[in-house]
């Protein structure tokens, strides 16, 4: 009997595709107001690819026909490449030590003449198939230590590398891989210790290293004698334990935390950080200033350093309530906001539609949050539920870090507003991984490994 080939439309969840396109519509639109200026003719400007907006017109086109593809190809595709993937975007991001393109410091970029690619961008998405390839594997057993091991190795391969390029806020991303892996059988304890950590950061930039250990020590010892009855005579592994705690911690704001900020952040990443919460960086080199000269230079540099989150802010809160109104924001228009085209998209909203243009936007990417684990959950495959979570771990951290740096909650670490900034590789990663994400749902009676 003749059988019907199947069509693009079996299975495709239509509302994911729906939220994608009005993401990267809002985008468009959002690029568009930073850069129109009065009597531009839109049209032409939107067809002559020399404009942003343009240029993430026909990025968006081509993203277009590779979404199609995805949904053509068989899923089974994914799982026989994700080793063989993997390896790939790690060659790619080697490449970039020997034909990279340096822009703003960052050595990340491979020109090809029509955009640059960035490899550790495009890396996410390897890295969330090769992580559902093993997770997926029936002799994987995630409870143990060895499995987590090399789980953690197949992530933070390219965080390490990403670093030696001068890309700390990409490498920040990878950290999201520990949501899915959390879903799969991640003792709460790793992610305890990490929470810790970022509470001892945090606390580490508003006082010295010395204040916090004489902190750490008096709060020991009272803990001890609040707990001497039971430390003393039945429990002295909670001693150990303890002592081991404070340690932890002690060396930890005062050999950890100066050796990143000394080794492995950039002087100006440090100042970024610290200026935040508005004290001077500690660790700054001062053998570097050797006269008045240099450090008039510095001291301006300094003063510069927090200026696009200024700016930012006073976009952002001269939208109002409604915002000023589709192509009125006088900060935006006057292209005061530095990047703001790329990581600083957000203040086109702010500015142009206010609080409520913001919160709306909050709730597409919500939705879209939500549906990705909705999808997830309803999966048969481990396969697919892990690369469903990392998906979402992907976009829930560009979303809240992006939006943290723009009102200046978070140090400024360059870091896209997923479909809506402006850029071909940041476009193409995010087309790609939802679209591996709609093609394993609609094959979702299907098992995976």
């Amino acid at each position: 009997m003749y059988q019907q080939k199947p069509v693009i439309a079996k299975g495709v969840d239509w509302v994911m595709v729906g939220l994608y396109v009005l993401l990267v519509m809002v985008g468009l639109l959002c690029i568009f107001s930073v850069e129109y200026k009065t009597g531009d003719r839109v049209i032409q400007s939107f067809l002559g690819f020399k404009k942003n907006y343009s240029k993430q017109l026909f990025y968006f086109m081509a993203c277009g026909v590779i979404a199609i593809f995805i949904l053509l190809i068989d899923s089974k595709l994914f799982t026989a490449t994700a080793n063989l993937s993997y390896f790939a975007g790690i060659l790619l991001i080697l490449a970039t030590f020997v034909v990279g393109k340096e822009i703003k410091g960052s050595k990340s970029w491979i020109p090809l003449g029509f955009m640059n690619l960035q490899p550790v961008e495009l890396c996410k998405i390897f890295v969330a198939l090769v992580l559902a390839k093993f997770l997926s594997q029936q002799e994987v057993d995630f409870r143990k230590q060895k499995s987590q091991l090399i789980a953690a190795a197949l992530v933070f391969t390219p965080t390490v590398l990403s670093i030696l390029q001068g890309e700390t806020g990409l490498a920040l991303v990878y950290f999201a891989f520990l949501i899915p892996m959390y879903r799969e059988g991640l003792p709460p304890g790793y992610l305890v210790v990490g929470a810790a950590m970022g509470v001892l950061l945090v606390v580490s930039l508003l006082f010295s290293a010395k204040t916090l250990i004489i902190g750490f020590s008096i709060l020991a010892l009272v803990i001890i004698f609040l707990l001497r009855r039971t430390i003393f005579r039945r429990n002295r592994e909670l001693l150990a334990m303890i002592a081991g705690v404070w340690l932890f911690c002690s060396l930890f704001v005062g050999v950890g935390i100066p050796f990143v900020f000394k080794h492995v952040f950039k002087g100006y990443q440090a100042d970024r950080i610290f200026s935040m919460v508005g004290v001077d960086n500690p660790f700054a080199n001062k053998d570097e200033v050797v006269n008045e000269a240099e450090a008039k230079i510095k001291e301006q540099k300094k003063r510069q350093q927090d200026y696009n989150v200024k700016q930012s802010k006073i976009a952002i809160g001269s939208g109002g309530f409604l915002g000023k109104g589709f192509l009125q924001g006088t900060q935006t228009q006057g292209d005061f906001v530095p990047e703001q085209h790329t990581d600083f998209i957000f203040t086109s909203v702010g500015e142009n539609f206010g609080f409520v243009g913001s919160a709306l936007l909050m709730l597409l990417y919500l939705g879209l949050l939500f549906r990705i684990v909705y999808i997830a959950e309803r999966q048969r495959s481990t396969f697919s539920r892990v690369y469903a979570y990392s998906v979402a771990g992907i976009i829930f951290f560009h979303v809240s870090v992006n939006i943290c740096v723009t009102i200046g909650l978070a140090p400024v670490i360059g870091i896209t507003l997923p479909l809506i900034s402006y850029g071909g590789s940041s476009l193409l990663t995010f087309t790609i991984l939802l679209f591996i994400l709609i093609k394993l749902d609609a094959d979702r009676q299907m098992v995976l490994r």
